[in-house]
């Protein structure tokens, strides 16, 4: 299974990628101003890098559940230096997390191959226009609502079922526009627009999603469900998180977003052997 973003070439299955976090944000829900300063943000996407960190995914606005959406201009002041700066230094390809359209062109512009749609239930065409014509790889989120309104009150008679239909339903939209099969990630959207039991139970389904034959992308690093079972810690949610990403690869998740991409790359490089060790 080829997956193309730019001049980026992946076959999968290989092993698990970590896609290492670089939030250009003063309110990020875990590490919100921590890198908020291009200097502080490239100095972090290198070291992420030196981690292990297969692919870099910079965003200036936060989608933490309520966050107020940043002016365009204002997302741009804040993630094209460090994209461009890094495209010069880095052979990982980056990934821009973005819903506005012309922030993404811009990113892909600057040096960017992966455009990281949080918004994929959009009806506007425009994003996936921009994915037909730069030929950057699309991660193709599935979320109920908007970051503003997605925790308000999120249901579904079958969230497997709908996150499937979604999929099916995205994917030849995005054909229709222009973006080949082979440029498009699916992600199931953990924690947008889903309940604690929304979450497990599409943990637990992951594999089904293989069946549209596209990489998967997992993303539960630090989000809040991790605190929501008996011996959940709001201080230390890392444990959690790795087991989410162990079992991820188990179910044929090809990459992990991740904030603790050095413990990451440890956890699922041990999972990944002792698959393959069972295997033999």
């Amino acid at each position: 299974m080829l997956f193309r973003a730019c001049h980026f070439e992946f076959v999968f299955p290989r092993p698990a990628l970590v896609m290492g976090i670089v939030n250009v944000t003063p309110d990020s829900f875990s590490d919100g101003g921590q890198h908020f300063e291009a200097a502080a943000a490239i100095e972090h996407a290198l070291r992420l890098v030196r981690q292990g960190a297969g692919i870099l995914d910079v965003g200036g606005e936060s989608t933490r559940p309520g966050a107020v959406p940043v002016p365009e201009a204002e997302e741009l002041r804040r993630v094209i230096p460090v994209i461009e700066a890094l495209a010069g230094r880095v052979q990982a390809p980056i990934s821009i997390d973005t819903m506005k359209p012309a922030v993404a062109r811009a990113a892909v512009r600057a040096g960017a191959s992966i455009i990281n749609d949080v918004a994929a239930n959009r009806n506007d065409e425009a994003m996936w226009r921009i994915a037909a014509e730069t030929g950057a790889g699309y991660v193709c989120m599935h979320m109920q609502g908007t970051p503003q309104t997605m925790q308000s009150n999120p249901f579904y008679a079958d969230v497997v079922g709908a996150v499937g239909d979604f999929f099916a339903e995205r994917i030849k939209r995005l054909n229709g526009c222009g973006v080949a099969r082979e440029q498009i990630i699916l992600d199931v959207g953990i924690g947008f627009g889903k309940t604690l039991g929304h979450n497990l139970t599409l943990l637990g389904a992951l594999r089904g999603f293989t069946r549209f034959e596209r990489p998967l992308l997992l993303g539960v690093s630090r989000k809040s469900f991790l605190t929501k079972l008996p011996g959940g810690d709001a201080s230390n949610r890392l444990p959690a998180a790795l087991a989410c990403a162990c079992l991820a690869v188990e179910a044929g998740v090809g990459i992990i977003r991740a904030h603790d991409v050095a413990e990451t790359v440890a956890a699922i490089g041990m999972a990944e052997a002792v698959l393959a060790a069972k295997e033999k």
